[in-house]
């Protein structure tokens, strides 16, 4: 489209994102936080990837260097200007206005919401995770009888206290999708909790199926957006555990009562996109997979999740984690790939350009202020 009112000069919500990383990073470092795979293989490197190639023509000019500058260029460059500086030329040239961020991965080692926010220049809320407060509550000693009365009181609690945005679940990391979509009974939870809970400190990471429902249907009851991770993500998951069709009989039993936000979805933003067109509280994003992808294939991803799903289902969202780069590289392939994809159709004469437009601002921004009810930009 390329006009003023195209993806490329809309503002964005980022609807899930983490922090970034505090402090400097060298080489490997740099190179563990580019990939979901973690530290390239003796005598291979990141760069040799597709967000790698994309990084070094992306991001590069944001540094004051030439496109596709050298993996040691880049590096030097980085060092140069200091974490806190890239961090600040990222986040604003990003063009993202707020984000959404998920504090329940490594949150000693990030920015939190409130130093997002001033590093951006925009506006930053939080977005809890189910499993994190579960465990925090394990630690504080609860008794087994207790846990599911502690654990709904500890996530109000923790949604009050952040202003929270929404919930999110890692349950297709620790269980699968495929779990009993029914609330479990109070007996069941006292008796899952009795053996998660017996387990030493440091070793309570819940992946128990019978809790893990039971903070979902916390989550259901407080009445936020619930967000799930779907599809691709570390070697931790289980691919095949993680097509969002297995949430389909979750689905039906939370209809109507939450949204559902399907996050990343790749490999199966087609089943992502089916869902949001079926059920009206079901939304979707392709987030990190965009920049993994790279801006070759971004396009053909974006317009698989579109087949079916509703232009009012779709939510931008990055992803990114640690490295401001793959904030902005998550804004700038997206909207290239918006772009385009609007574009074609416009040009094609199936779709007016006034319609093109008004698509477009409800994916970029209007879509996620409406659903997590963001202000006065959620009419």
């Amino acid at each position: 489209m390329n006009g003023d009112a195209g993806p490329v000069h809309l503002p964005l919500v980022d609807h899930h994102c983490h922090g970034v990383v505090r402090g400097d990073l060298d080489r490997p470092g740099f190179e563990a936080l580019m990939s979901e795979g973690g530290p390239p293989p003796d005598g291979a490197t990141n760069f040799d990837t597709p967000v790698g190639l994309a990084i070094r023509r992306h991001c590069a000019p944001v540094l004051d260097l030439a496109p596709h500058a050298s993996p040691e260029d880049y590096l030097r460059r980085r060092a140069e200007l200091g974490t806190a500086q890239v961090t600040r030329r990222f986040l604003q040239a990003s063009g993202i206005a707020e984000m959404l961020i998920d504090t329940g991965l490594r949150p000693e080692a990030l920015l939190d919401p409130p130093a997002m926010a001033r590093a951006s220049g925009g506006d930053a809320r939080e977005i809890v995770r189910l499993e994190t407060v579960a465990e925090r509550l394990a630690d504080d000693g609860v008794e087994p009888g207790e846990f599911a009365a502690a654990f709904r009181a500890s996530l109000a609690r923790a949604v009050a206290a952040s202003g929270a945005a929404g919930l999110k679940s890692i349950a297709a990391y620790r269980t699968g999708l495929d779990f009993d979509p029914r609330p479990p009974g109070a007996a069941e939870i006292t008796a899952a909790a009795a053996g998660w809970l017996a387990r030493p400190a440091g070793q309570r990471r819940l992946a128990d199926p019978v809790l893990t429902r039971a903070l979902l249907w916390a989550a259901v009851e407080c009445g936020l957006p619930i967000q799930f991770h779907i599809g691709y993500g570390d070697r931790d998951i289980r691919l095949h555990r993680s097509d969002p069709a297995l949430l389909t009989d979750f689905l039906h039993l939370v209809d109507g009562r939450v949204p559902v936000m399907l996050l990343h979805t790749y490999p199966y933003q087609r089943q992502a996109g089916y869902l949001a067109a079926v059920y009206p509280n079901v939304y979707l994003d392709v987030g990190l997979a965009l920049s993994y992808v790279g801006p070759a294939r971004a396009g053909e991803v974006l317009a698989e999740a579109l087949e079916l799903a509703p232009f009012t289902k779709l939510l931008f969202s990055t992803d990114a984690f640690g490295l401001p780069e793959l904030y902005y590289l998550g804004a700038q392939v997206f909207r290239q790939a918006l772009d385009r994809l609007l574009g074609e159709r416009v040009r094609s004469g199936e779709w007016a350009a006034g319609d093109a437009g008004r698509i477009a601002h409800m994916v970029c921004a209007g879509n996620a202020r409406r659903v997590y009810r963001l202000g006065a930009g959620a009419a």
